[in-house]
């Protein structure tokens, strides 16, 4: 069965900075893209960041200059190096990797605080 699970999470000042990971295991192969969403109180889950498996990243406007996402592949892990942090980047952070189908993490607590 495959797992992915999520560390990283916490609280942080306005301005500072975290790093998420998201492990998969359970007899997962050949993950294609992986990325990260959020979810804040009320609203949809949004797109963060993708990043194929030969790395190449794209990212929500909002958070282009701040945010870096990376993956290793031998890990079957995937980052989210989330600098310069703003309130409005308060959300739970659900890690997904697609294999053949798309699995979810359970969801990490980021929340910033002005």
């Amino acid at each position: 069965q495959v797992q992915l699970v999520e560390s990283g999470g916490g609280l942080v000042q306005a301005g500072g900075s975290l790093r998420l990971s998201c492990a998969a295991s359970g007899g997962i192969f050949s993950i294609g893209t992986m990325g990260w969403y959020r979810q804040a109180p009320g609203s949809q889950r949004d797109l963060v960041a993708t990043v194929s498996r030969g790395g190449v990243a794209n990212y929500a406007d909002s958070v282009k200059g701040r945010f870096t996402i990376s993956r290793d592949n031998a890990k079957n892990t995937v980052y989210l190096q989330m600098n310069s942090l703003k309130p409005d980047d308060t959300a739970v952070y659900y890690c997904y990797v697609y294999s053949l189908d798309t699995y979810w993490g359970q969801g990490t607590q980021v929340t910033v605080s002005s």
